[in-house]
């Protein structure tokens, strides 16, 4: 995957509670990087579209991959692209980026969910347009 042509950009903070014992970004916070970035393309591109207490999304799957430690004083990006649509799911990808090297990546799979009812649901077609307009997919 080239994660150089994703065109959306999450500028991560890192705080002092990420880092553990051995002074780097502990492997569980890579997953809340990757978390805030899903929000921020959401709410990027689907704006006031989704109403997250009737219908969004849920995680149904989240593979994280490790390359390079992270440290306190890093500066690190999480670029984020959907790069496939379902029926009811859609996978996105997401990269940490430090000084242009991929230091973890994550492949992850939402589906789309009606909170009122607790059943999964066809993703909306309005989102689908959103998406498919933002990523050059077909719809």
């Amino acid at each position: 995957m080239d994660f150089t042509k994703f065109n959306h950009k999450t500028n991560i903070q890192i705080r002092f509670s990420d880092l553990d014992a051995f002074g780097h970004v502990n492997n569980a916070v890579f997953a809340s990087y990757f978390e805030m970035a899903r929000v921020n393309y959401f709410d990027d591109v689907l704006g006031n579209r989704i109403n997250w207490k009737k219908n969004g999304m849920i995680l149904a799957k989240n593979i994280l991959e490790y390359h390079y430690p992270v440290f306190l004083k890093d500066t690190i990006i999480c670029v984020t692209s959907v790069t496939k649509l379902g029926n009811k799911s859609i996978e996105i990808a997401n990269a940490l980026i430090r000084e242009n090297k991929i230091v973890a990546t994550a492949i992850g799979t939402l589906v789309c969910f009606d909170y009122t009812v607790n059943e999964t649901i066809p993703i909306l077609t309005e989102w689908r347009e959103l998406i498919c307009k933002k990523e050059n997919l077909e719809h």
